[in-house]
């Protein structure tokens, strides 16, 4: 296995890159060497912030002697292009790239009881859950499996990563559907931000009982990113919860921004080279649903969005349906079987809706206003919001326009959890 630490930055720009690569040096120590085999289970483009890539190319490049495969935590995720990998990667060689199927690439390890799914979803749920992982995890015959990736505030699970990126982002249908709609349920606003979800529960039992088995080890990073500059606040490196729960407790500090007060109009740009679907872009409602006043505005600048789901059956799936409300999902899995045979893809249809709280409005290039008309989001023409409201003429946060209007900006959603402070008990 890998030596285990903890290692915090010691002022707000960060672990250095030597720090960075002098930890994972450390930690890898006895295998250089060794000849293993490793898999490196990383995050996919859309997690490009997370620092995965240096870590990921330091491990490479110091284990040279070694068998190094990588295997993108896809869920339902698009597979990353040769372009993606290098850009987020570096050199490492495109065909060390193993790409997940959550449909076709599994095997299943172990089922979590219904009675148990029960007890912590406070009877919201009462059904077992079948766990299915990639089978290269399983059968691949890896001496060390590293799961590399940002802990950060999540909309189903509370904070991202640990299990998660093995159970879900290398999972197969069942878990993943499952995971979502328990979280839509169970409630984000309940979740977001926080460790012990029912969801993370779920995850916590998986793992305990199905991967204790296998030689896997965890490296997590918490990271901000201003002005598009990823700062490593922490990083940690071992299986034991107890380095997960430090992460999070960094990731509450770091990127949960508390308000004092509502935002009555926010803007939120996606970075086309990171979100290129509402699937992900939706991020900017998740993540801000807890700060936006009622009768609030949000705004969507999303010049790379070209598709609703990043799978065709789902992106038909939300086309179908569109983000219609919490209330309205729920009836139409009870008689819709499409959408029932597809839970995670109306949890989100739950999740991208503000409940008629506030008003979204789309401003896209690539997608028609017909188009995100019919999925009940309002739309703007991407050229005419963003010579309104130039990202490159504002600060993070609150700006006052020409005319004195006030807007509350946010460069990219999916770093960050932004709440009313009276929201998050």
């Amino acid at each position: 296995m890998i030596k285990e630490l903890s290692l915090y930055a010691q002022n707000d720009k960060g672990l250095t890159a030597e720090e960075i690569g002098g930890a994972i040096a450390e930690a890898v120590v006895d295998l250089k060497g060794s000849g293993k085999r490793l898999l490196l289970i990383v995050p996919d483009v859309t997690r490009y912030h997370s620092n995965a890539g240096l870590i990921a190319n330091l491990i490479y490049h110091q284990l040279d002697d070694c068998r190094v495969d990588l295997l993108p935590a896809l869920g339902t995720h698009v597979p990353m292009t040769e372009e993606e990998c290098a850009d987020m990667y570096g050199d490492i060689p495109f065909d060390r790239f193993l790409v997940h199927n959550w449909r076709t690439d599994i095997k299943p390890i172990g089922t979590v009881p219904a009675d148990f799914v029960r007890e912590v979803s406070e009877g919201l749920m009462d059904q077992e859950v079948k766990v299915e992982i990639n089978q290269q995890i399983v059968d691949g015959g890896y001496d060390l499996i590293l799961s590399i990736g940002q802990v950060v505030p999540h909309e189903v699970v509370g904070m991202a990563n640990h299990s998660k990126n093995v159970l879900v982002g290398c999972g197969g249908s069942e878990i993943i559907n499952f995971s979502h709609i328990l979280g839509a349920f169970y409630g984000m606003e309940r979740l977001m931000g926080k460790d012990f979800s029912p969801v993370r529960l779920v995850f916590d039992y998986a793992a305990d009982h199905f991967l204790k088995d296998l030689p896997l080890s965890y490296i997590l990073t918490v990271t901000t990113a201003p002005e598009d500059q990823i700062r490593t606040h922490g990083l940690f490196i071992g299986r034991d919860r107890s380095y997960f729960e430090q992460a999070v407790a960094l990731s509450q500090e770091k990127n949960i921004i508390f308000l004092d007060k509502p935002i009555k109009k926010a803007l939120v740009y996606l970075d086309p080279k990171e979100f290129k679907s509402t699937w992900l872009g939706n991020k900017s409602i998740y993540r801000t649903r807890m700060a936006i006043a009622d009768g609030g505005d949000l705004i969507v600048l999303a010049p790379g969005v070209d598709k609703f789901g990043e799978d065709e059956a789902v992106d038909a799936l939300i086309r179908k349906y569109g983000y219609c409300g919490r209330k309205k999902v729920i009836e139409l899995c009870r008689t819709r079987q499409d959408l029932a045979d597809n839970l995670a893809a109306a949890a989100h249809l739950i999740h991208g809706s503000s409940d008629d709280r506030f008003k979204i409005t789309y401003c896209t290039k690539l997608l028609s206003g017909e188009e995100i008309e019919g999925v009940h989001f309002d739309y703007a023409p991407y050229e005419e919001m963003r010579d309104r409201y130039n990202p490159d003429s504002l600060v993070e946060g609150y700006n006052t326009m020409p005319d004195g209007e006030e807007i509350f900006y946010i460069s990219n959603p999916a770093l960050g959890l932004w709440i009313d402070r009276g929201k998050f008990a």
